[in-house]
């Protein structure tokens, strides 16, 4: 399953607008009550959104909610945006609710591909458009799809790692790498994971790497993560070089376990997403790398591309969604919007705040000021 064109989006004032998301990503990752509706003033078509979770990233409600809600009344639409706190249950209730509601679009990110592909089927009976958001449901039949380059990002992880590696075990051969890689239920972890193979693969066939272990976590789960990682490096008589880590949530759960062996700084870890939390780490050198990707250009591909559906102008939509995506379960092409996201090292740190993504408040702590005067962050 993988990008089979990558499709770039020219979004206008883009990442300007996360500035105001930043506020909001804190690890309770804001609203806990998936009750709460962002709708907006009213006139434009009705576009229901719902969001996965809040509990392993702070990225659905302290970015993607409040820059979906501002690219969609941007485009005219009226948008319902909710989030299911990670209950499959609640997911389908709240798509029902919208789907009665009249939404003239439905935008998904879903906890898993079953649920996603049951509401889109729902929806589509009753004549909503669907669009698979950052997620593609496997075996679904949502028509537009619009996330990243997801196995670019996982080819960014790899190629982390390896710089990682070269930095701080030079020589070391095997050098040993662990992988803790995303939920098993989510197509993005999987092709996060084909990407790191397509880099790391070679090093292991060589003898060059050594692959001590790789193991999904289900649900995401930061302390099931860590809890996994301590088990396979006690197992493995307390021996690490390098990890996989498929988040910032993930890595900073392995951090904390090579922290209590006196391991941290000196094992390079990979993370995504460029969370304050995440980029802390990379600053201090507990994490070597993290993945930025703009949430607001996905944010305003997929409010354009709900605005062209919403008028039934499938042209407008194809010529937007020039992209498209294996669904090697649904044995289809999925039309999708494809975006590019990029390796941050601690020297590549200042890009995304530059960028308004995080504020310089939120990652130059105590900690990492020194290291924030440095690369001129403030």
């Amino acid at each position: 399953m993988r990008s089979r064109s990558l499709a770039l989006i020219a979004v206008g004032t883009g990442l300007a607008v996360a500035v105001t998301a930043c506020g909001a990503n804190t690890s309770g990752g804001g609203s806990t009550s998936g009750t709460n509706t962002s709708s907006g003033s009213g006139g434009g078509a009705k576009v229901g959104v719902i969001l996965p979770e809040t509990a392993t990233s702070a990225r659905w409600e302290g970015f993607d909610k409040p820059l979906l809600e501002k690219a969609l009344k941007a485009e005219g639409l009226d948008p319902d945006i909710q989030n299911a706190q990670g209950d499959v249950q609640k997911f389908s209730t709240l798509a029902d609710g919208m789907i009665n509601s009249g939404v003239r679009v439905l935008i998904i990110a879903t906890p898993n591909s079953e649920v996603g592909a049951s509401v889109a089927k729902k929806a589509e009976n009753q004549g909503i458009q669907v669009i698979d958001y950052d997620r593609l449901n496997l075996g679904g039949s949502s028509k537009y799809y619009v996330s990243f380059d997801n196995v670019k990002v996982g080819e960014l992880q790899g190629q982390g790692l390896v710089e990682g590696l070269a930095k701080l075990a030079p020589g070391k051969k095997p050098a040993e790498v662990v992988e803790i890689e995303g939920a098993p239920t989510d197509n993005n972890a999987t092709l996060f994971t084909q990407g790191q193979k397509k880099v790391l693969q070679p090093k292991y066939d060589s003898g060059e790497f050594k692959l001590v272990q790789s193991q999904p976590i289900e649900g995401w789960d930061n302390q099931k993560g860590g809890n996994t990682f301590e088990q396979i490096l006690t197992g493995n008589s307390q021996k690490v070089d390098g990890v996989v880590a498929a988040n910032d949530g993930l890595a900073g759960a392995v951090i904390t376990v090579l922290k209590k062996f006196g391991l941290n700084g000196k094992v390079p870890v990979t993370g995504q997403d460029a969370t304050p939390e995440g980029l802390q780490a990379v600053l201090r050198g507990d994490q070597y790398m993290t993945v930025f990707k703009p949430i607001a250009e996905e944010a305003q591909a997929a409010a354009k591309l709900a605005a062209a559906l919403a008028k039934n102008d499938t042209a407008a939509a194809d010529a937007l969604a020039t992209g498209t995506t294996e669904d090697a379960k649904g044995n289809r092409q999925v039309k999708s919007v494809l975006l590019t996201a990029q390796l941050i090292t601690k020297d590549k740190v200042k890009v995304v705040v530059d960028a308004g993504f995080v504020k310089a408040s939120e990652i130059c702590v105590a900690d990492t000021q020194a290291a924030c005067a440095e690369l001129g962050i403030k």
